[in-house]
């Protein structure tokens, strides 16, 4: 039977892009915390989780914390000594690197510096991150398993039979070795096992005080370790696609800040 011209695959994970209002909107949120709080601090975000994530806000719910497009959230800040918000803010632009965001607070730098350096919270790693350990199983009862899920595990690449209706190891498996990049069924796998391989993370990388103070606080080179990739990145063609289109947004956005910037920084975009 013919494929019919209006049958479209939809995929669902798929999400409508952000318009020039909303970034508008960011763009007048991120000068107002700029005026209102005393430090910002530029994070290095790894292994992004949603749950964590929440918990983090909890957790500063007296302070912002913007996790955005970093060309965004740059224009907002000013990326020259003309454009600032505030007095050598344009400094923080050049940290604004990979997967990173911004902290706006009150509280101290000691502070700030203690609660980071001891957050973490661990997860299940995904298709794409790299194994932080090498996980061996012998040969032998799976009793962790109902009988139900052995064709499962056996799509998932492990060699697995029913004998007297207990999921068995016909022989000795090596699901991951440390080091390796996981794939999909290996990331199933590790859930399944209830062994956890992925951390996320915030690492402050630099400051910027009131009035004008600015320091790195830990260069990003440091802090590359492979553990924490998230395991969604993008296609590079994809990723190059949504780039050009941003840039040709952002001249738009561009020429209406420098309007908005004049009496400080304040939009029409108030906070919700």
């Amino acid at each position: 039977m013919p494929k019919s011209k209006r049958d479209k695959r939809v995929s669902l994970t798929k999400t409508a892009k952000h318009g020039m209002e909303w970034k508008k909107k960011i763009v007048g949120e991120l000068r107002e915390a700029a005026e209102t709080y005393n430090g910002i601090y530029v994070l290095r975000v790894y292994g992004m989780r949603s749950p964590g994530l929440k918990e983090l806000r909890k957790a500063w719910r007296d302070s912002k914390l913007f996790l955005g497009k970093n060309k965004v959230m740059a224009l907002a800040l000013g990326k020259t000594p003309e454009s600032e918000v505030q007095p050598n803010a344009h400094k923080i632009c050049s940290r604004l690197e990979g997967d990173s965001g911004l902290l706006f607070t009150d509280k101290s730098e000691e502070e700030v510096r203690s609660y980071f350096d001891k957050f973490v919270e661990k997860d299940f790693a995904r298709g794409g991150s790299i194994a932080t350990d090498t996980v061996e199983l012998p040969e032998g009862p799976l009793d962790q398993f109902p009988h139900s899920i052995e064709p499962h595990l056996r799509s998932l690449g492990l060699p697995t039979a029913l004998k007297r209706g207990v999921v068995t190891l016909i022989k000795d498996y090596t699901v991951c070795k440390k080091g390796e990049t996981l794939n999909v069924e290996q990331a199933k796998l590790l859930k399944l096992l209830l062994i956890p391989m992925s951390e996320f993370r915030l690492v402050i990388d630099s400051v910027w005080t009131k009035p004008d103070e600015f320091k790195i606080v830990r260069p990003p080179q440091d802090l590359t370790d492979s553990s924490y990739v998230s395991g969604e990145e993008m296609d590079e063609d994809e990723e190059k696609a949504e780039g050009d289109e941003d840039d040709e947004e952002l001249v738009e956005l561009d020429s209406d800040v420098e309007v908005l910037g004049e009496d400080g920084g304040d939009t029409d975009e108030s906070d919700d």
